[in-house]
């Protein structure tokens, strides 16, 4: 059916010939409550059939279903949320991570599609080779949707034009190194060679920008302590490499974007490119959103990522960045390892692995920090599910909307609870969160109209040209995914 845009309507206006209860206006789904319509919580009901949203109604509208959901009195149903920046590792390194585990912490955190990151698998996603052999672990083991992002590497810029082909998402380089032998850097020239094939393909590249050469020059960490490692990753690091890519990005007219943004001095210098019509698009992390430097003690290396967690009036940019819409969206990074990889040598901040874990934990941390600062629940949403979405591609994501799909999550946005990082569902117990109150609580995801279960994978492997018609999740057989 063709897509409405409630940006236009107003529910009152549509088109309803009173209660829907005659056999052909029957849904297998309606959900009843208040939900999240064009950018505003308002009481409705919820039509669904054949995994999508085929009736968005004003409350009492009589739509009539196999099943009928009455939300309670303090949930709101949002859309799914859609987290880009996800690490899964597998297949390779499943002792980290794996498709399993990340994708049942996404639903219980109520994101219903993830981007997997190209690196930490082994292979990295950097041929179509790589590709079908990450989907083909993938297959059947996913409780979300799951798209992939391509990699560019040094030597694989051939390769570019046949992963996009294949499906993915975009790509992504690193200016640095990425912490995985599989997953070199690329030079600056590598990244605009690369750019320039990308512009070619109206393709997305995605950058993990802080400069190499001021790293190698900085301090260098060694110690339990926070703040060597700090100063080991300065903040005009990652100025600079943002610099280059939107450089880059102004001579060749690639679509860019900038990840995990932990700098507020990069602000202005972002803003004044898009002034100038560079296509850049910035997302950044709950952690720099929500944890300090100056709250981070010797040893504790859960807190340790790149680029690292900075200082407090530092995270106070970021929100300004987010307030002004600067920086476009938020997602996890969602970057686990092994509890020995984790707290290697002791707590040594320049042992550790670098990476948070969060990926369950993503709406209530924003939501618990947002409130505080004025934010609405519809912004927070809006940041975190219809944002990324548009930026990659995924057109039926990240809106309740007719046409879209019919993924939600029923958020009870007033409830309190206590992060104990042994009974999340990623893979490993560990996260900075732990013992942190927060407010938010998932209670329930849906999937393309179903809701999901710990022992049921439904989720569909996406590729980028079919993201916009997929119809009902089904489990996936011998490779025909959407």
């Amino acid at each position: 059916m063709a897509e409405l845009d409630l940006a236009e309507l107003d529910l009152a206006e549509l088109d309803l010939a009173g209660p829907d209860t005659a056999g052909a206006h029957r849904y297998d789904l309606v959900l009843r409550g208040r939900a999240l319509i064009d950018g505003a919580i308002t009481s409705a009901e919820i039509g669904v059939r054949d995994g999508r949203i085929a009736k968005v109604a004003p409350a009492d509208a009589g739509l009539s279903a196999d099943t009928i959901v009455e939300l309670a009195a303090d949930e709101v149903l949002l859309p799914g949320l859609v987290d880009t920046h996800v690490h899964v590792n597998e297949p390779g390194r499943t002792e980290w991570e794996g498709f399993e585990s990340a994708t049942r912490a996404a639903a219980a955190g109520g994101v219903t599609t993830i981007v997997d990151m190209p690196l930490n698998s082994i292979p990295p996603t950097v041929s179509v080779a790589a590709l079908d052999e990450k989907r083909a672990v993938a297959e059947g083991r996913v409780f979300v949707d799951v798209g992939f992002w391509g990699g560019v590497i040094p030597g694989n810029i051939a390769e570019l034009a046949p992963l996009h082909d294949a499906g993915v998402y975009g790509f992504k380089c690193f200016l640095l190194p990425s912490g995985v032998d599989e997953f070199p850097e690329v030079s600056v020239v590598e990244m605009r060679d690369a750019m320039a094939v990308l512009a070619g393909l109206d393709s997305l590249l995605v950058v993990h920008a802080e400069d190499a050469h001021i790293i190698e020059e900085s301090v260098q960490p060694g110690s339990r302590e926070y703040a060597p490692f700090l100063a080991s990753r300065p903040r005009s690091a990652e100025d600079a490499a943002i610099a280059e890519v939107i450089q880059g990005a102004a001579d060749t007219g690639v679509r860019a974007h900038i990840l995990h943004l932990s700098n507020g001095d990069s602000i202005g210098r972002i803003a004044a490119a898009r002034a100038d019509g560079v296509d850049l698009t910035v997302e950044t992390c709950p952690h720099y959103l929500t944890l300090t430097a100056e709250d981070i003690l010797d040893g504790s290396t859960a807190f340790k990522c790149c680029p690292p967690i900075r200082e407090g009036d530092n995270r106070d940019e970021l929100w300004r960045g987010l307030s002004e819409g600067t920086i476009d969206y938020i997602v996890s990074d969602h970057s686990p390892s092994t509890s020995e990889m984790k707290f290697a040598g002791d707590g040594d901040f320049s042992l550790a692995w670098g990476g948070i874990a969060s990926l369950q934990l993503g709406l209530p941390l924003v939501w618990t920090h947002a409130r505080e600062r004025g934010y609405s629940l519809e912004q927070v949403v809006s940041l975190m599910a219809e944002k990324p979405a548009a930026r990659v591609g995924l057109v039926d994501k990240g809106r309740i909307i007719e046409g879209g799909a019919a993924d939600f999550a029923v958020f009870a946005p007033e409830e309190t609870f206590t992060v104990d990082a042994k009974r999340l569902a990623h893979r490993h117990p560990i996260t900075p969160y732990d013992g942190q109150q927060l407010t938010g609580i998932v209670r329930t995801t849906y999937l393309a109209g179903a809701r999901i279960e710990s022992d049921a994978p439904r989720g569909r492997l996406l590729r980028r040209e079919n993201s916009a018609h997929r119809g009902a999740a089904e489990p996936v057989e011998n490779g025909e995914t959407a």
